[in-house]
């Protein structure tokens, strides 16, 4: 079996700047790379103008596009599982491009050590429109009927991740096949209440397992209340095979690795009681003054002086050292490279104290 290749997704409200590859067919931002670059050394990177994600995955972006529908109003949508955050950030930028300002994306990992790592991401990708919560799928039942479109990317065994993770299938059994089924049932039947009548749910593993895939989205369909939109052979020349009820990429096959995706319309009915408050989620808001997130966000307006600096300052800045920038203003700035902000330091004049957040420091020697 060949390597898996390395992919990434372009920002396109970032200026689309980053490595350039092979279009990825599926994927109008997706690039494939002829070799593997150092990412944590290329401050583009942790300005937020591409996200790194393997091209199969960007498949579940396809679906959901394919289904979004015509943007006659304010969406709002459901990443239920969401971490490391390659999918919302996919999401989001689809959404922008078809809804403008007129969407909500509540991005959701129930993984409390996860739940850090999707915020930096969703933070560093810059889209204001995108909430984080981190909340087991069945707090969703508080609002019924709120979300239009659901994208349940659910925990399974991983088979389409045996090339990439030696772990994976170590860990493989047909006792965790029948584990994970009766788990990604849970979780759809628990989070089934929070979407609305008509309203579409994206449902993706990345195994191969049919127990887990075209199994799992028939059972939602016949238990819960759905109808299977019909899948298509739109890529089966780029190596993407039609299942009963959804597309099936397998590493080897397509240049990623392992991914399955199907897509259902609610036809239940909604339930009554509808909320539509996001608060009792807790969502994680932004903390400090000046919020340390803000600087990266797209809408970021230019209330601070920016300073732009060269390659070696910026990462200097991304490894978190105290930077002397004698010419920058005094008091708050934004450290920007080429154009593209970083984060927030103040200059003090002998030095500039250093704001970025220490979860994004880069830990390699720079």
């Amino acid at each position: 079996m060949d390597a898996a290749s390395v992919s990434i997704r372009l920002n396109p409200f970032k200026g689309s700047e980053g490595p350039q590859g092979a279009p990825v067919p599926w994927s109008p931002y997706g690039r494939i790379l002829s070799e593997r670059p150092s990412f944590t050394l290329d401050p583009l990177f942790h300005a937020g103008c591409y996200y790194v994600q393997d091209s199969s995955a960007m498949f579940v972006g396809h679906i959901f596009r394919k289904h979004l529908g015509p943007a006659s109003r304010k969406l709002r949508v459901l990443d239920l599982c969401a971490a490391p955050g390659g999918k919302t950030t996919d999401l989001a930028a689809s959404l922008r491009e078809k809804c403008g300002d007129a969407f909500e994306l509540v991005s959701n990992e129930v993984m409390k050590s996860r739940v850090g790592v999707l915020r930096d991401n969703v933070a560093i990708w810059g889209d204001p429109n995108v909430r984080v919560t981190g909340v087991d799928p069945a707090a969703f039942a508080k609002l019924p009927g709120y979300f239009d479109i659901i994208v349940a990317d659910v925990p399974c065994s991983g088979e389409g991740m045996f090339r990439k993770d030696p772990r994976a299938e170590a860990e493989w059994s047909p006792a965790v096949v029948e584990l994970c089924a009766a788990r990604q049932k849970r979780i759809l039947a628990d989070v089934w209440p929070a979407l609305k009548q008509d309203g579409i749910l994206v449902y993706s593993t990345c195994t191969y397992e049919e127990a887990e895939n075209d199994d799992n989205l028939e059972w939602a369909a016949e238990e819960l209340g759905g109808a299977i939109f019909e899948p298509d052979d739109e890529f089966s020349e780029f190596g993407v095979r039609r299942t009963s009820h959804g597309n099936l990429l397998k590493a080897g096959e397509v240049p990623g690795e392992g991914q399955w995706a199907g897509a259902l319309r609610k036809t239940a009915p909604q339930p009554e009681g509808r909320k539509n408050d996001l608060a009792i989620l807790h969502p994680f808001g932004p903390e400090g003054d000046p919020d340390p997130d803000s600087p990266l966000s797209i809408t970021f307006a230019n209330e601070y002086p920016r300073v732009d600096v060269d390659r070696a300052t910026a990462l200097r800045y991304l490894h978190r050292d105290a930077l002397v920038l004698r010419d920058a203003p005094l008091g708050h700035i934004v450290i920007t490279y080429l154009g593209h902000p970083l984060g927030f330091a103040k200059n003090i004049g002998s030095r500039c104290n250093n704001l970025l957040p220490k979860s994004r420091r880069i830990l390699m020697n720079v």
